[in-house]
């Protein structure tokens, strides 16, 4: 079986939900291998219980290859224009970064309802 290193960022109260389904459920070859969040929230302190590395943007992006998907789960689209952009400079073409919407869609394939929607509506570019 393939095995997938994920990692999220943004623990607020959509990605502490988020991580928090991906902790208790089994996901075979599914690997949590880092979160990440500025501040000390309730998901970044679920991700310390269950000994998943809380690490800075540059240290996920220093990981390389180490992460196969990035939830990016802020709600701010600075921030993952700003992801994007580190990895390319980084030359990673291989970790993706998935938006919330991508989030929304694996957590209803996972059966359970809708995923909290409390992000502000972002403008349309």
């Amino acid at each position: 079986m393939e095995h997938h290193n994920v990692a999220v960022i943004g623990l607020g109260r959509v990605g502490a939900v988020f991580l928090e389904r991906l902790l208790t459920r089994d996901l075979p070859g599914l690997n949590i291998v880092a979160v990440c969040d500025i501040a000390p929230t309730q998901g970044r302190r679920l991700a310390e219980e269950y000994g998943v590395p809380a690490k800075s943007i540059d240290e996920l992006v220093d990981m390389g290859d180490q992460v196969d998907i990035l939830f990016e789960l802020t709600g701010n689209p600075q921030v993952r224009l700003d992801l994007r952009n580190r990895y390319f400079n980084a030359r990673n073409s291989h970790t993706v970064v998935l938006p919330e919407t991508v989030a929304r869609m694996v957590w209803s394939l996972m059966g359970d309802g809708e995923l909290p929607d409390v992000h502000a509506p972002q403008p349309v570019y």
